[in-house]
């Protein structure tokens, strides 16, 4: 099945393609004695992703450049958008670390070092994670014979920022910018929260932030958007909340009004193709579900008409 990206990915990219935003994470989650080394006031982000096309509906990622300790360095972001915990992160990880200095060496084809890359895994939903965050626990030995061979197995162990553990007491500590904040409360709370409103209310102060900011407009416009993809809140709630932010924050409101009814529309569509697919495929994996709803009413409308003659779940899909 072809890959379309996740409700989730573009307000991540939005906001922590911002040097400044991602620079914010990096030195509110490093240990202070890498962060310390890290030139984070030049990050730049590189370009690309290396996340295997079949896994891009759950993964999105980003890579920034950074001098470490005056060394180049990459430090590669990926956030985990499905429920459950990647058991083969670790894999994973090695895999797409593998694939940037791939790209690296291509690059400089006469480098004979390999940069430092430093990996993050951001994961949100409703179960915190529980799955390996070492190479090595992957590595199928008894503990004495790992041991014994530790010298010879490589290994990787990546820096975890579990949104579910996060309470909001300690997001609203975290020393990020208020872009950032926000776009983390969303993806802890908003999918499928009907009482959002009532919540975000307590953080009005960082809504209004957000529309003071440079550039506050488009990323206020990007937090709604993604509100109103994920979320559980009719229109009119959601439309109250943000006019007692006052008028920019009301016209901000305004430009996604239609793709609030077309979200609207393309809901209903959703859940009745789901029905339509269980009936002539049997039950839906979740992951699949997870992409009607994530589908835009264009997407829809083609996969309902390749029902009657898809032999399989994937050539409906695909």
């Amino acid at each position: 099945m072809s890959a379309e990206s996740s409700p989730h990915d573009a307000v991540f990219r939005r906001m922590l393609s911002k040097p400044a935003n991602a620079a914010s994470q990096l030195r509110a989650l490093l240990p202070a004695e890498l962060s310390e080394k890290l030139d984070l006031g030049r990050l730049a982000l590189h370009p690309g992703s290396f996340v295997d096309p079949t896994l891009r509906w759950r993964h999105t990622d980003l890579l920034f450049t950074a001098p470490l300790a005056g060394h180049d360095a990459y430090i590669y972001l990926l956030i985990e958008h499905q429920s459950s915990s990647d058991k083969l992160m670790p894999l994973r990880m090695l895999r797409y670390i593998m694939r940037i200095w791939d790209k690296h060496l291509d690059a400089n084809p006469k480098a004979d070092r390999l940069p430092a890359v430093i990996p993050l895994v951001v994961h949100h939903n409703r179960r915190a994670w529980h799955a390996p965050r070492d190479l090595s626990d992957l590595i199928d030995l008894d503990p004495d014979t790992a041991k014994a061979a530790s010298e010879y197995l490589p290994q990787l162990r990546f820096l975890l920022d579990d949104l579910t553990v996060v309470d909001e007491a300690a997001l609203r500590a975290r020393p990020v910018t208020a872009p950032l904040r926000l776009t983390l409360l969303l993806l802890k709370i908003a999918p499928g929260n009907p009482g959002l409103a009532e919540d975000l209310r307590r953080w009005s102060d960082q809504l209004a932030e957000v529309l003071r900011r440079p550039g506050g407009w488009d990323d206020f416009v990007c937090l709604l958007s993604y509100i109103q993809r994920v979320g559980e809140l009719p229109a009119d709630e959601l439309h109250d909340l943000v006019a007692e932010l006052g008028p920019t924050a009301e016209e901000a409101f305004m430009t996604i009004a239609e793709q609030l009814e077309a979200r609207g529309e393309a809901r209903g569509r959703a859940e009745a193709l789901a029905e339509f697919l269980a009936a002539r495929f049997g039950p839906l994996p979740q992951h699949v579900r997870d992409r009607l709803d994530a589908a835009t009413l264009d997407q829809l409308k083609t996969w309902t008409g390749r029902i009657a003659t898809a032999d399989t779940l994937a050539q409906a899909l695909d």
